[in-house]
C-alpha cells in the first residue's frame, strides 16, 4: 500500500483499533453513504427471495446462514463492521452504530428500535469540539432475545440464553443465562 492510501485509510484504522479517531473524515463519510445505499438497496428487495440473502450479505461483514431476516427502515454505520450468525432476525427501525466490530451470535432475535452503539465521544466539552471520537466492540452471544428498544452501549458482552426487556439500556457486561431488564439493565432472573 503506497503512502497515499495509508493516508486514505488512516482515521478507518484508528477506528477500527479502537483509538481515537476523527468521525468527519471523507473517507469514513463516503463509507457510511455507501452503507445507507446498501440498506436502502435491502429495502427494495426484501420480497424478492433471490435477491434478498445477496443484499444483506453485500450490507453486513459477515452472516452465517441465508435465513437471516431484517426488516426496513434500519440503519448501521458501516454494515461491513457487523457479523452475525445463523437465523439472525431484526425487528423493524434498528439502528447498529458498528464504528467497532459488532458480533452477533446464533439464534438472536432484536425486537423493533433495538439500538447498538459501539461509538463514544468524549465526556469533556471542550475536547467534543473537535469531532474525535472513539469505539468498543459488543459481543452478543447465542440464543440472545433483545427487546424493543433497548440499548447496548460501547464495549459491552452479551452471554449465551439471554433476553434483555424491552427498553433496557445495557451499560456492562451480561452473564449467560439471565434476563436482564432496567436502565441500568440489571439481573432479575436466572433461566
Amino acid at each position: 500500500m503506497d503512502s497515499s492510501n495509508d493516508t486514505k485509510y488512516a482515521e478507518q484504522k484508528k477506528m477500527l483499533a479502537g483509538e481515537p479517531y476523527f468521525g468527519g473524515d471523507p473517507y469514513l463519510t463516503e463509507l457510511r453513504k455507501q452503507s445507507q445505499e446498501r440498506a436502502a438497496k435491502l429495502a427494495i428487495v426484501r420480497h424478492e427471495p433471490a435477491k434478498y440473502s445477496a443484499a444483506i450479505r453485500e450490507l453486513l461483514g459477515s452472516v452465517g446462514d441465508d435465513k437471516a431476516i431484517m426488516e426496513s427502515p434500519m440503519f448501521f454505520d458501516y454494515g461491513c463492521n457487523t457479523q452475525v450468525g445463523k437465523r439472525f432476525q431484526m425487528n423493524i427501525s434498528c439502528t447498529i452504530l458498528d464504528c467497532a466490530r459488532v458480533d452477533i451470535g446464533d439464534d438472536v432475535l432484536f425486537g423493533p428500535c433495538v439500538k447498538i452503539f459501539t461509538a463514544e465521544h468524549p465526556v469533556d466539552p471542550v475536547a467534543r469540539l473537535t469531532g474525535v471520537e472513539s469505539a468498543r466492540p459488543i459481543k452478543i452471544g447465542n440464543n440472545v432475545w433483545i427487546g424493543g428498544s433497548a440499548i447496548i452501549l460501547p464495549g459491552v458482552t452479551i452471554g449465551n440464553n439471554v433476553t434483555v426487556g424491552a427498553g433496557s439500556v445495557v451499560t456492562k457486561d451480561v452473564p449467560d443465562n439471565v434476563v436482564v431488564a432496567g436502565n441500568p439493565a440489571q439481573i432479575i432472573k436466572l433461566v
